[in-house]
């Protein structure tokens, strides 16, 4: 098949996390046997190198440049929430919108140069005119569910900025339905996703495919260092994961501090947000930023926390964690779509949501290395049978396959 990927976000290095690694993996699988042309941006973060590595793995690298800034005065904003209220569309979604991506697609389109046009998460979907589909299979990989999403943050009161979440909340209800109605076929993560989605009733048909590891970035570690050694991933500049840290830094962290004075906390993960990085400054903590190998810092840790307190769709963090062998202990947000507790399936990882809960199970790790040796083990079995790149990889392909 000839495919034709479009990716606002530049997936590459796919150690970046987030929407980067997903990209890059399904992409690295699919080009082993169809023909991948793929669109992208690029801001001032991405340098010649990375391009010409990411140009290797497409028969076809069209890159146009991104905005890296947007006016903030409160003028500017106030024009965007108009704006999103009169046509629909989400001023981030606006944002990465570049009118000669569109010329571009519309000839190909027009000249029948693709058999699939994939939008690698839902923010490309602006480009997808609806009558496509009845020319080539259109496919959205919807991440998560960015309705879902904000409701839960307003519900759990994680929001950035509540009253403007508010105002979106329906149009975004809204806009998600909308364009779920321009795809020949739908791709989320996760079972929960799916039953939001579905509820807009979209004509296309609805799949799972979950994020994968890949095993040779992230061996299993070989010896468990025992102590009392915690540590938190992800990308430090986004909203849910900076929540995460200061959570879990300001909340829990103190009161295992207390129980075992010698606790320390790494947060790991590129772009550190100030609010992240001044926990640097409380006793025990470390943020590092981004780190040639993650799975180096992982190994080190007695265990691994993903505290989230909001943010739908299943979490690399979680996966990758598990694959190194590191024991978990996470919430709801941070097990999506795992089984890793029920009576059915050997224990995996530890569920806690409340910070007397995070403070048991921790301790309980702290206290118990059979039990570290087993979640260990059970964990990364999980990744090994159900969550590698291959097999999510196998599985997109089948979707853009099927007739």
């Amino acid at each position: 098949m000839k495919i034709l990927m479009l990716s606002s976000t530049f997936p590459y290095p796919p150690s970046l996390g987030g929407t980067p690694v997903r990209t890059f993996n399904l992409l690295k699988y699919l080009t082993q046997n169809h023909e991948i042309t793929l669109i992208t941006q690029k801001g001032l973060d991405v340098s010649a190198s990375q391009i010409e590595e990411l140009q290797q793995w497409v028969k076809e690298l069209k890159i146009f440049p991104r905005r890296d800034s947007v006016e903030k005065n409160l003028n500017s904003k106030i024009k965007r929430l108009i704006q999103f209220w009169r046509e629909g569309t989400p001023p981030n979604v606006l944002f990465i919108y570049n009118p000669e991506i569109q010329q571009w697609l519309d000839l190909a389109v027009a000249q029948k140069s693709y058999d699939v046009i994939t939008c690698e998460h839902s923010v490309n979907q602006i480009y997808v005119r609806p009558e496509w589909k009845q020319a080539l299979k259109t496919v959205v990989n919807i991440h998560s569910s960015v309705y879902k999403t904000c409701l839960n943050q307003l519900e759990t009161n994680t929001a950035e900025n509540p009253l403007r979440d508010r105002f979106y909340l329906p149009l975004l209800k809204r806009y998600e339905q909308k364009f779920c109605q321009k795809f020949s076929n739908l791709v989320v993560t996760t079972e929960e996703d799916r039953t939001q989605i579905q509820l807009f009733n979209p004509p296309g048909e609805i799949t799972i495919i979950p994020n994968g590891v890949d095993l040779e970035l992230f061996p299993y570690r070989q010896v468990d260092p025992g102590g009392h050694q915690l540590i938190i991933a992800g990308l430090m500049d986004y909203v849910v994961n900076i929540d995460m840290a200061r959570f879990f830094s300001l909340e829990i962290l103190p009161i295992l501090q207390e129980k075992y004075p010698d606790t320390t906390l790494v947060i790991l993960g590129s772009k550190p947000s100030p609010a992240v990085l001044e926990l640097a400054q409380r006793p025990g903590i470390t943020v590092t930023g981004r780190v040639p190998s993650m799975a180096e810092y992982l190994h080190q840790a007695t265990v691994c926390v993903v505290p989230m307190r909001s943010g739908f769709g299943i979490k690399n963090k979680t996966l990758e964690a598990m694959a190194a062998g590191v024991p978990v202990v996470a919430s709801d947000r941070g097990l999506e779509g795992l089984k890793v507790d029920s009576s059915d399936v050997p224990i995996r990882a530890l569920r806690a949501n409340r910070i007397e809960e995070y403070v048991t199970q921790i301790s309980r790790l702290f206290e118990d290395a059979q039990l570290r040796a087993e979640l260990s083990r059970n964990g990364r079995d999980l990744i090994e049978q159900e969550y590698t790149w291959e097999q999510s990889g196998k599985r997109y392909e089948e979707v853009l396959s099927k007739r």
